[in-house]
């Protein structure tokens, strides 16, 4: 059966959530933006391709950074609603420079940094 990315349910705005989580460790490492457009880049060149709302284009994961994401698997939840890619990520995930963007953690009530961002240069 041949994949067709109209077959998702997008939003409104005609995106839909994409977990990265590292194909190794299953450590969790971001949530983005698809549309299907970003989708079929992503399954046709291997480069996790996203959509970036703040600036209203598509971003190749690493373009500018280096920080790459190559595609290693790609699911979808049993709503057809939620991506989840299992990727090979090259540097950090996060744009604060964190391999995670999920280092904070709620526990009793506080915020807690479990992972503190690099000196900048």
């Amino acid at each position: 059966m041949s994949f067709d990315p109209q077959t998702l349910k997008y939003n409104d705005a005609g995106l839909i959530p994409a977990i990265a989580q590292d194909a190794d460790t299953g450590e969790v490492l971001m949530m983005a933006w698809m549309n299907a457009t970003s989708v079929q880049q992503t399954l046709v060149t291997g480069d996790v391709t996203y959509w970036s709302r703040s600036r209203q284009e598509f971003w190749v994961k690493g373009a500018t950074s280096g920080n790459t994401q190559k595609l290693v698997t790609f699911k979808l939840d049993c709503d057809r609603d939620c991506l989840l890619v299992s990727v090979r990520q090259v540097g950090p995930a996060c744009h604060t420079g964190r391999r995670t963007c999920f280092y904070t953690e709620v526990k009793d009530g506080a915020e807690v940094i479990l992972q503190e961002a690099p000196p900048t240069v």
